[in-house]
């Protein structure tokens, strides 16, 4: 398959190449605009692309790297990461549009209801995503969920808690539906 881009597009991708290689070196393409909050504390490999209107939030509670991208992996337009604890992510992943991940909550649930959300403490689990993972348009990773190599997570999947490697996720909230047997080289209904 290949893009067609219109005159407009092509101008825009030119000039998003041009800030990636000024800016974010290693970078493929990252494509304007973006939003990045935080950046001294994310790291991302060579071949990294992104979509339009990608939101990547790096808060810095303390030092260090909170959000860590893999090699050649690949974002969508509007995906939008939240980093306060740790954002982890491997090599050679897929992400389609509008994704939502984050290892970060404001409150644990059990606050009066009655207290705005923004004055409850923010509570932190880290997130973490494999190698080789593809997850569908409008997913959702809360924090605590960790994805193994090699899964697939369907679209408008909600992923709280652990998808085993080599699988297929869908639902609200996701759960899994299909597991890759190796000895068969086949998906596998569970």
């Amino acid at each position: 398959m290949t893009n067609a881009y219109s005159p407009s597009e092509f101008v825009k991708n030119c000039w998003s190449l041009l800030c990636t290689k000024l800016f974010y070196r290693p970078a493929r393409l990252i494509r304007r605009p973006v939003y990045i909050r935080g950046g001294k504390g994310m790291t991302f490999g060579p071949g990294f692309t992104t979509g339009y209107r990608c939101r990547l939030e790096i808060f810095r509670f303390q030092e260090g790297i909170k959000l860590t991208i893999g090699s050649n992996c690949k974002f969508g337009d509007q995906v939008h990461i939240t980093a306060s604890e740790q954002v982890t992510m491997g090599n050679d992943c897929l992400l389609a549009s509008h994704i939502f991940i984050s290892d970060t909550n404001h409150g644990t649930g059990m606050e009066d209801p009655r207290t705005p959300p923004d004055s409850r403490p923010l509570t932190t689990s880290p997130v973490t995503i494999g190698n080789c993972v593809w997850i569908g348009e409008g997913a959702a990773i809360l924090p605590g969920s960790r994805i193994g190599d090699g899964c697939i997570i369907g679209a408008h999947a909600v992923v709280k808690g652990e998808i085993p490697a080599y699988s297929i996720a869908a639902g609200v909230p996701a759960r899994v539906i299909k597991r890759y047997n190796f000895e068969t080289s086949a998906w596998e209904k569970c």
